[in-house]
């Protein structure tokens, strides 16, 4: 029985993965996603950014992004659609972020952890028998735990909390290589 799920397992076709558009905000990102059928496919993000964002902007993170994906003709070519997690831990300050989010975060500095899950769409564009391009877009719910501190260098916390609320989860142009 171990060697026909061995037989299995080697006869999946894998893809190793970089988000270009994450990766144009200095956040190094890879992604494996494995063919587990037919039609569905796991995916595994890792995305961490520990540079400095400039002067005294804060913009580092990791985080994790499982997804599983169904395809509506056949893995790794055409549409499908995925359902994620998310999972990361960031430190930002003196930023604008998009959606009004921790508006406090232009003169205060903020950091913890965020939990999500979402949904998303998107498209597979085969260039060649290794090489494709692959846009998603997600929206999901995320949770987010914070501790605000009074100033990007100081230790001095001034509060800290909650927010949920539904907002994108996911927004990926991405370059494919693929393994068989």
């Amino acid at each position: 029985m171990l060697l026909f799920r061995l037989a299995d397992l080697h006869s999946q076709t894998l893809a190793v993965k970089n988000d270009l558009l994450t990766g144009a905000l200095s956040s190094p990102n890879l992604s494996v996603e494995v063919k587990l059928s037919d039609r569905f496919t796991l995916e595994a993000g890792f995305h961490y950014n520990p540079f400095p964002a400039g002067g005294d902007k804060r913009w580092k993170h990791w985080f994790v992004q499982p997804e599983l994906r169904y395809w509506m003709c056949q893995p790794f070519g055409g549409h499908f659609f995925g359902a994620h997690l998310m999972y990361g831990v960031y430190n930002a300050g003196d930023m604008k972020l998009p959606l009004g989010l921790f508006k406090g975060v232009r003169s205060s500095r903020y950091e913890g952890d965020f939990l999500g899950l979402g949904v998303s769409y998107g498209y597979h564009f085969i260039l060649s028998p290794r090489w494709s391009i692959e846009t998603s877009l997600g929206v999901g719910f995320l949770h987010i735990g914070y501790e605000r501190y009074r100033c990007l260098h100081c230790g001095e916390q001034t509060g800290g909390g909650y927010k949920n609320f539904i907002a994108p989860t996911r927004a990926a142009v991405s370059l494919v290589y693929l393994i068989n």
